[in-house]
């Protein structure tokens, strides 16, 4: 599911994003900008993908996903824009609150995103190994039900 959203930010095609979105999400940019609906959400990205976001990609990865019951699932990653190669640092944290829907499609009701804080010693927090303030000790990943 969040592959697909991945592709559709790639081909920088705001109505096939959108449609990864239930009709009344929430969506919150890095910067804080709020946009409440999927109709909300296209429009919202629409401009940047025809304009400020031809060149730059998306880079990604999971840290964490928790399911609640079979029709529902929080997702924690990081991400970041680039061009050219992936950065070894992904400076966003993101959450994705996915739901299964009537039509058995998984969307996401809402997406927060934050930019990556510091820690003393100037790395970022979530680069930070094992258990500590804000990183509790692995846990094993269960499958969906």
């Amino acid at each position: 599911m969040i592959a697909s959203l991945i592709d559709a930010w790639q081909r920088h095609d705001a109505q096939a994003y959108g449609a990864r979105f239930t009709v009344d999400a929430t969506y919150i940019t890095f910067v804080g900008t709020y946009h409440q609906g999927r109709a909300d959400i296209v429009e919202s990205r629409r401009t940047p993908f025809e304009k400020h976001l031809k060149g730059p990609r998306l880079a990604d990865e999971v840290l964490d996903i928790r399911f609640h019951g079979p029709d529902a699932a929080v997702v924690t990653g990081r991400g970041d824009t680039c061009k050219g190669s992936r950065p070894q640092k992904l400076t966003k944290i993101q959450t994705y609150t996915l739901v299964c829907e009537a039509d058995g499609e998984r969307r996401i009701a809402a997406f927060p995103q934050h930019q990556a804080q510091a820690a003393a010693g100037g790395d970022l927090v979530q680069d930070r190994p094992g258990p500590g303030p804000g990183r509790p000790e692995a846990t094993p990943r269960p499958s969906p039900p």
